[in-house]
């Protein structure tokens, strides 16, 4: 793509030598001839003067949004990755899609990040009959790094490996950015839309932190019309008196019950929910009903969870229901199936189902009508599907379909869907209630408010806290612990949930990482220097990084971007997780090796201050804080 104030600017030059010429003609013919040439002078003036007021403009954004990157954090290893890219085309122009291969060194011996192009470089090269030692490939491209202001220097190990030393003066000052200008992860190359869908569960509220979250209750289908069919017999006056159906759960299990088991309900059943589809009026009240009783019971959970859900269940679709069956019709793409109306996507061995044989339409239905809405109505550039694993292969029939009508490119639009995995309980099998029912998650919730209390009284936190900061605290560990629970492990598998294990204090833990938060910023209390303090020390300071332990930790601050850029890639918020654990232990290395105040040991008052170090750790807590905030965790200030 090219810059477009230098399209601008050239559009531009050309319309003004173009004026010139005419306005030299006029003034050279004046005769009424030249009337019309005047007409067409105005013409390109009036043009001319809009160009260079959208120039101005264009120029002032450039200008801002300069401005806002040179505030923003740098994503080293992105940077690494346009310098070695560099590097690798200048030594080798002929190469077409050259390996690129940037990754943080695990041992500070071998430096700070390794490339590790040449091998991969050298197994594309044989494939292509040219035989290149892996190391020689490494030298040309060192030969060939460009000058930067972030390379120190680099050294060839091994067979290959190209070893990169950063500068520290550099590190340095994108530390004072950070201290200067907050917590700004780089913008994205795009600014999408992202809607989030799913069945509830912790994780999903929690990678919804991450983004703008879309609710799709199922509220449509077969277990409505269970519902419904129940909520008839039990309580025939439902339309003018108003049911007491306090517990959906058990209301649900009954319906279910009967569902399974008595053969001419589960028929009234699926009638039931052909005449909620055809909007037929008794049959809402009673949807409207037991929608109330659920929606009041998960906004419960929002609260407690401190999230925001737009709910859009599957009955906003219904009318486009009906224009996408039609749409797949027009196109030839539908075929009938003993009475059902199905729909074959390329490379996929099952078929949607679009209209049953009854006429009444399927979560097939509803999710093709849900996807269109989102690409074309919300102009989506990225969609997350956020539901349980099992569902995996249903969506990958759906964009697929999606794609084959031509709705998307999957080059241009990231559709995609984020699956998870079973909680297990500490026994390994399904977390259910003892008595085999499904553990509601505001009950979860509850014995965790009540689990944590108990934790933060055995430490004696409820003698040295008041009333209002124990509760805090209590709501901050028991709710963190939860999401945090969920989140540090990787989504796509089963985990073993345990309150002992989540409520520890020690390891990868929300409370060990809520405990180390606040004794980080309790530090700059006890040395008395508050944050306009600090905030002037950071425009004077240097934040030195002498010691092995300060440029240890620097380094690890600085992977921030990177790090929210693998989540986006991934959509695994585990990595989040496991890097706010690896700072923190960071932070204690360095706290324990590298004094930050000095006290008199007889009287214990402080005689000096370290202030590049107390920058360290107020950078340090920034991170953390910032990490928090999209795990959707609430930090404390005492605990």
């Amino acid at each position: 793509m090219g810059d477009p104030v230098a399209e601008y600017s050239s559009r531009l030059q050309q319309q003004e030598q173009e004026i010139n010429s005419l306005t030299a003609e006029i003034e050279s013919l004046k005769n009424p001839q030249s009337l019309g040439l005047s007409s067409h002078l105005d013409g390109l003036r009036e043009e001319n003067t809009k160009l260079k007021y959208r120039l101005n403009i264009l120029k002032r954004s450039l200008q801002e949004e300069r401005s806002q990157r040179s505030k923003t954090m740098m994503n080293i290893n992105q940077r690494l990755q346009e310098i070695f890219g560099e590097a690798i085309r200048e030594a080798w122009p002929d190469l077409e899609n050259p390996p690129l291969a940037v990754t943080p060194n695990q041992q500070a011996k071998f430096g700070d990040y390794q490339c590790n192009s040449a091998m991969a470089m050298a197994q594309m090269m044989k494939s292509k009959g040219l035989k290149v030692n892996p190391r020689e490939i490494a030298e040309k491209i060192q030969q060939n790094i460009p000058d930067n202001e972030l390379v120190e220097k680099t050294e060839i190990a091994g067979p290959g490996f190209i070893n990169v030393h950063l500068k520290r003066s550099f590190v340095s000052k994108l530390l004072t950015n950070l201290l200067l200008n907050g917590v700004q992860p780089p913008p994205l190359e795009i600014y999408p839309v992202i809607l989030c869908l799913f069945v509830y569960h912790v994780v999903t509220a929690c990678v919804c932190v991450v983004f703008p979250r879309l609710n799709h209750v199922g509220d449509w289908g077969t277990q409505f019309g269970m519902l419904i069919a129940h909520l008839q017999d039990k309580f025939p006056n439902y339309l003018t008196v108003s049911p007491p159906i306090g517990d959906l759960q058990a209301f649900y299990k009954e319906s279910k019950k009967r569902f399974d088991e008595e053969e001419d309900f589960k028929k009234r059943a699926y009638q039931c929910v052909v005449k909620l589809q055809s909007k037929d009026p008794a049959f809402i009240k009673g949807w409207n009903l037991i929608c109330d009783v659920s929606r009041n019971e998960f906004q419960k959970v929002y609260n407690c969870l401190d999230i925001q859900i737009i709910e859009r269940g599957e009955s906003f679709y219904q009318e486009k229901m009906i224009a996408v069956v039609k749409e797949f019709e027009a196109k030839g793409l539908v075929e009938m199936d003993e009475g059902r109306k199905i729909v074959f996507a390329p490379g996929q061995q099952i078929p949607l189902t679009v209209v049953k044989s009854d006429g009444g339409y399927t979560y097939d239905t509803s999710d093709l009508a849900a996807l269109r809405q989102r690409l074309f109505d919300e102009k989506a550039d990225i969609i997350i599907y956020v539901t349980d694993s099992g569902q995996g292969t249903h969506f990958q029939v759906v964009f697929a379909a999606a794609q084959m009508i031509g709705w998307y490119d999957p080059k241009v639009t990231r559709v995609e869907h984020a699956g998870f995995g079973v909680v297990l309980g500490e026994d390994k099998k399904k977390f259910k209630t003892r008595s085999g029912d499904t553990v509601r998650l505001m009950d979860l919730l509850d014995e965790g408010l009540k689990r944590s209390m108990d934790k933060l009284k055995e430490k004696d936190r409820d003698k040295v806290l008041s009333t209002e900061e124990l509760t805090k605290a209590q709501h901050s560990v028991a709710f963190g612990c939860i999401k945090y629970a969920d989140l540090s492990h990787n989504r796509i598998n089963d985990y073993v949930f345990s309150f002992d294990k989540m409520l520890d204090d020690r390891g990868n833990t929300a409370a060990y990482l809520l405990y180390a938060f606040t004794r980080i910023r309790s530090i700059a209390r006890l040395a008395n220097i508050d944050e306009v303090a600090l905030r002037k020390a950071a425009e004077t300071t240097d934040v030195l990084l002498q010691h092995d332990k300060e440029w240890k930790l620097g380094k690890c601050l600085i992977r921030f971007p990177e790090i929210l850029q693998k989540i986006l890639d991934d959509l695994l918020l585990h990595t989040l997780c496991d890097y706010l654990y690896e700072l923190a232990t960071t932070f204690t290395e360095f706290y324990d090796s590298c004094y930050c105040i000095e006290k008199d040991r007889q009287t214990g008052e402080v005689v000096k201050v370290n202030m590049w170090r107390m920058l360290l750790c107020d950078a340090t807590a920034a991170i953390m804080a910032k990490g928090f905030d999209i795990l959707g965790i609430n930090p404390v200030s005492r605990m």
